[in-house]
This record gives C-alpha cells, sequence and structure tokens, in this order.
C-alpha cells in the first residue's frame, strides 16, 4: 500500500499533533547524528516543542557552536555590507563615467565637432543652448565692464578731491609767506628811516689826546 503525501498543514488533533512530533523529532536528531559522523560536521540541534521543552543534540558542544555561528554571521553581515557598498560605489563609478561620456559628446557638439549625425531637432537644441550661453557670457562681460568703469569714476572722484585739498594747502602756504615778507620790508625802512636823521661829528687832531666834546646836529625841522 503506497503512503499518501501528507498535507502540510497544523495538524489540529492534539493527540495526533504530539505522535508526529515524536516521531519526526527522533528522526531529526537521528538524520543530524549520522550527518555529523558520516561527514565530520559540526552539527548543533535545538528543539523546542509546544510545550516548551527543549530538546538538543550537538556534535561537540552547543555553546560553542552558537558562538561560532554568530561570529560567523557577523563576519558575514560586514562582508555584506562590503560588498553591497562595493557593488554600489562600482555602480556610481559607471553612472559618472556615462555622464563625463555625455558632457564630452556635448562639448565636441557645442564646437561643431561630430554634428554630420545629428538630426534637425538635435542641431535646433544645440543651437538653443549656444544662444543661451552667448547670452549669459555677454551679460556677465558687460557686468564686469560695468563695474571697472564705476571703479575708474571712483578713483577719478578721489584724485580731483586730492587735487582739489593740495591747491588749497599751497594757497595757504603762498599767503602766509607774502604776509611775512611785507613785514620785514616795513621794519627795514622804518630802520633805515631812523638812519638818515642822525649824523656823527668827526674831527682830525694831532698832537697829545686832548679831552674833546662832540657836537651833536639837531635835525632841522
Amino acid at each position: 500500500m503506497v503512503r499518501g503525501k501528507t498535507e502540510m498543514k497544523r495538524i489540529e488533533n492534539a493527540t495526533s499533533r504530539q505522535v508526529t512530533f515524536s516521531k519526526r523529532r527522533n528522526g531529526l536528531l537521528k538524520k543530524a547524528f549520522e550527518l555529523s559522523v558520516l561527514c565530520d560536521a559540526e552539527v548543533a540541534l535545538i528543539i523546542f516543542s509546544p510545550t516548551s521543552k527543549l530538546y538538543e543534540f550537538s556534535s561537540s558542544s552547543i555553546a560553542k557552536t552558537i558562538e561560532r555561528y554568530q561570529s560567523r554571521v557577523k563576519e558575514f553581515g560586514s562582508n555584506h555590507k562590503r560588498d553591497a557598498d562595493s557593488q554600489q560605489a562600482r555602480g556610481e563609478t559607471y553612472g559618472l563615467a556615462k555622464k563625463i561620456e555625455q558632457l564630452e559628446i556635448s562639448k565636441r557638439k557645442m564646437l561643431g565637432e561630430g554634428i554630420d549625425v545629428c538630426s534637425i531637432e538635435e542641431l535646433h537644441q544645440l543651437e538653443n543652448q549656444l544662444e543661451r550661453g552667448l547670452t549669459r557670457i555677454r551679460s556677465k562681460k558687460y557686468q564686469l565692464l560695468r563695474e571697472e568703469i564705476e571703479k575708474l569714476k571712483e578713483e577719478e572722484r578721489n584724485l580731483i578731491k586730492e587735487n582739489k585739498e593740495l591747491n588749497e594747502k599751497l594757497s595757504g602756504m603762498g599767503a602766509i609767506v607774502v604776509a611775512s615778507s611785507s613785514s620785514t620790508l616795513t621794519s627795514s625802512e622804518v630802520n633805515t628811516d631812523g638812519n638818515d636823521n642822525m649824523e656823527v661829528e668827526t674831527g682830525l687832531f694831532i698832537g697829545p689826546p686832548e679831552p674833546r666834546q662832540s657836537k651833536k646836529i639837531h635835525p632841522q625841522s
């Protein structure tokens, strides 16, 4: 008699479910033991029954096997993350390379190279791009020229101001020199006039010195 295929769903009858659990648990433990012996594999098996009863099998030590498993999972996670990062980096590098290639093609087209295969629509778009670029370039050029002109005008105003201040200083120094010259001339004239009004009488005597008197002539009125 051929055994029918067991339907994979929860067994509703509690007794049948417990019997099936016991049979399959024993079979699973036997298979784990055979695998560890025949293949020299490190096997650890942990089973909890519906009533939370623990069944376990280990070819060496449950604790060591679990520790090895956790270490391997952590290492695998790091390697997996590293592989994922590397794959993402390769994807980004490929994307950047494609963008650079497209930019190089666009640059050559703007220089008039490689446009033989362009359609009318592509040539029209390229023309619009060039016109917009020229508009921005001219706008920037005129802005720089205006700024340079304003700068030169500001320098001109500063020079005019400095020239005016120097002229005012020179004018003030000239007035002081003229006033000083006039004052000196007036003092000289006064001294000269005083000397003209004074006369001294002198005489020549032969012989021993004699007392003599000088005669002062008063100025004529």
